[in-house]
């Protein structure tokens, strides 16, 4: 019988081609694409995102867990796709505009695809205009923004006022991260939620779309 609990210690420590040989066993056995997401990947990056918090785990071990992750979510992504599940959500997430920043992006977009979420990554240096136009024409329910320079901070305030402007405020949550952003500045631009880091960046996505 495969074992879930295997393929989540295969993430958890990073092992890519264990990951990939028990994702294919347990898809071979006929397991539910949904059990194997949820008590396989999404378990495993749980963990990871939990020792990633308590300084247990750095951004190294998060990297290797999540490119283990990635490989054997591209083995379940077609039967997830055809077995009806769906995931949490959209999240369209990107750079502001004039950051050219990505690591920290690049390890919440890992974390929010473990969590169970379709992430859109729009890349680095967005525009708001870009933003506004993920939300349009892609359905998505949350809308991540980050910056590493206190210069490109304001770029986020921007990018919320845009999303007003073509009044789909309304229909996305905005969560918002990077070194220099704090609570204060996510309240006073009118984010719904700040994350100090990538894990708890899932955390708030959840609460954001009541997953």
């Amino acid at each position: 019988m495969a074992d879930l609990n295997a393929l989540a210690e295969a993430i958890i420590s990073g092992n890519q081609a264990e990951a990939v040989r028990l994702t294919q066993e347990a898809i071979n056995e006929g397991v539910a694409p949904g059990a194997i997401l949820n008590e396989g990947l999404v378990a495993g990056m749980s963990v990871v995102g939990a020792k990633f918090k308590a300084n247990e785990f750095y951004v190294p071990e998060v990297l290797i867990a999540a490119r283990a992750m990635k490989s054997a979510m591209e083995l379940l992504r077609p039967l997830l796709a055809s077995s009806g599940v769906q995931p949490k959500g959209k999240v369209a997430i990107g750079t502001v505009r004039g950051d050219l920043h990505d690591i920290g992006k690049n390890l919440v977009a890992m974390m929010l695809e473990g969590g169970g979420y379709e992430v859109i990554d729009l890349g680095v240096d967005v525009s708001p205009e870009k933003f506004v136009e993920a939300v349009q024409t892609q359905d998505v329910k949350l809308v991540g923004l980050s910056a590493l320079l206190t210069t490109t901070m304001p770029a986020m305030k921007d990018t919320i006022e845009a999303l007003k402007e073509a009044g789909v405020r309304d229909k996305v949550g905005v969560l918002i991260g990077g070194a220099p952003v704090t609570q204060d500045y996510a309240d006073e631009i009118g984010a719904d939620a700040y994350a100090p880091d990538a894990a708890s960046a899932v955390d708030k996505a959840n609460e954001l779309v009541g997953a």
